[in-house]
C-alpha cells in the first residue's frame, strides 16, 4: 500500500514538473455544461492530503478542487498547484468515471477508489456529497456533535473522523477529515473559497 501511495504522489509530482515546463501543451479535459437543476450545488477551493506512516515518514499532496452536484450526478475536478486539471471524477449511483488530463479513463463503482488511484491517497468522495452541504450521510454516524445552530460539527462516519466549520448559507467552508489505518494515518483538509461561478 505504501508503494502505491508513493507511486501516486510521484505521478502527481512528475505531472507538476511537466506542466511547469510545458503548461501550454497539457490537454484540457472536456467541459461539462453547468447543471441548472434546482438541486444543483457547487463549491470550489483547495485541498491538502497528508499521509503519516507508522515509521514516522510523511507524504503530502495539495491542489485545488471544484465540486458540482445536482443531487443525482456529481463531478469533482482535482487540479495541481499550478491550476491545471489533473483528474476529473464523474459519478452517479453505482457508477464512477475517472478522466485524466492525458485522455485515459477508468470506471468503477466506488469513486473513492478512483480518487485514490489518481492521487495515491484516499479521499471520501462519497461522504463529500453530503458533508460539503453540511449534512450527514445516510449511514450511521457516531460521536455526533452539533453547533449552536444544530449543524453537524464533528462526527465519525464511513471510517472518517470529520470536523466541519466556518459555515455559510451553503455549508461548511472548512472540512478536516482524518482516517486511521493499520499502518498509516490520512488527513484531508478542504478549504472552500466560494461557489463554482460557472
Amino acid at each position: 500500500m505504501r508503494r502505491a501511495v508513493a507511486r501516486g504522489l510521484a505521478r502527481v509530482a512528475a505531472a507538476v514538473a511537466v506542466i511547469a515546463l510545458a503548461a501550454c501543451a497539457t490537454p484540457s479535459l472536456p467541459e461539462i455544461a453547468p447543471d441548472l437543476s434546482p438541486d444543483a450545488f457547487s463549491r470550489v477551493g483547495r485541498f491538502a492530503i497528508t499521509v503519516t506512516h507508522d515509521d514516522g515518514k510523511t507524504e503530502a499532496v495539495q491542489g485545488g478542487f471544484a465540486w458540482r452536484d445536482d443531487g443525482r450526478r456529481y463531478q469533482l475536478d482535482l487540479t495541481n498547484p499550478l491550476g491545471s486539471t489533473e483528474a476529473r471524477v464523474q459519478g452517479r449511483p453505482g457508477s464512477a468515471l475517472l478522466l485524466r488530463a492525458d485522455g485515459s479513463r477508468l470506471r468503477a463503482g466506488d469513486p473513492d477508489a478512483l480518487v485514490e488511484d489518481a492521487l495515491g491517497s484516499p479521499v471520501p468522495v462519497g461522504g463529500l456529497r453530503d458533508w460539503l452541504r453540511g449534512r450527514l450521510m445516510a449511514t450511521q454516524a457516531n460521536d455526533l456533535k452539533r453547533d449552536s445552530q444544530g449543524r453537524p460539527e464533528s462526527f465519525d462516519q464511513d471510517g472518517w473522523r470529520a470536523r466541519l466549520s466556518r459555515y455559510d448559507a451553503q455549508g461548511p467552508r472548512l472540512l478536516v477529515l482524518r482516517r486511521e489505518e493499520a499502518r498509516r494515518a490520512i488527513s484531508v483538509r478542504l478549504v472552500v473559497d466560494t461557489s463554482d461561478p460557472s
